[in-house]
């Protein structure tokens, strides 16, 4: 998979196709039809998780798609291991996003072993989702192909912000050589702005535009309780 893929994205928007757990919505044929949905209103990409769900909007869609796989919901839990890397560029994700912060691996690897490692099993790309600069120049030093601030304030290195962290993607985009992508907690069309202002290479939305429940719960505290 060469570069092309990531210049495809350049200053676009990608679509973060996901439900949680338990919800109606969690579903492969649902986040398909979500995911051709989203292309049809612009998205140059997808962002997905988990093998059915990456393997089905691999058919659906023609754009490049970001796949991972979620295990766990603490600690290093996004594609954590080589061999979760492996089956998601396997099953159709043009690149795969793997936990990119300096933590301890399920595996036992470094994150440098990692992307030595994946590169031996796939052409797929890789990207780092970071949690803080740090990060980001660690998982540079380890050879991965794109950076995203996903894990942004939720790791201990930064605090949680009500929107985006704009610090952190401003000081990546101008430190790293490779492209750097803007996910977590982006929540309006001016905060996606901003993103692009700060130099990310593409802006990734998720629970604005494909997640109801968290939508419809934003409305429903600006109208207040029902009165009954």
């Amino acid at each position: 998979m060469s570069d092309g893929v990531l210049d495809v994205l350049r200053g676009g928007l990608v679509t973060s196709c996901q439900a949680y757990p338990g919800e109606p919505m969690r579903h492969p044929e649902t986040m398909a039809q979500i995911a051709e949905s989203a292309v049809r209103g612009g998205a140059v990409g997808i962002r997905a998780q988990g093998v059915a769900d990456v393997s089905l909007i691999h058919e659906r869609v023609a754009v490049p798609q970001i796949g991972l796989w979620k295990v766990g919901g603490d600690g290093v839990f996004i594609t954590p291991t080589l061999a979760h890397a492996v089956v998601i560029a396997n099953v159709g994700a043009e690149i795969v996003a793997i936990d990119g912060t300096r933590r301890p691996r399920p595996d036992g690897r470094t994150l440098s072993e990692t992307v030595r490692d994946f590169r031996n099993e796939s052409s797929a790309l890789l990207m780092a989702d970071v949690g803080s600069v740090a990060d980001g120049l660690a998982a540079v030093e380890a050879g991965v192909d794109c950076l995203s601030t996903t894990l942004c304030g939720y790791t201990d290195e930064r605090p949680k912000s009500d929107g985006p962290d704009l610090e952190v993607l401003a000081e990546l985009v101008s430190t790293v050589p490779i492209p750097v992508f803007a996910e977590g907690r982006v929540h309006t069309p001016a905060q996606a702005r901003a993103c692009a202002d700060a130099g990310a290479w593409a802006v990734v939305v998720g629970t604005a535009i494909t997640h109801p429940a968290t939508i419809t719960s934003w409305f429903s505290a600006a109208v207040g309780s029902p009165q009954h």
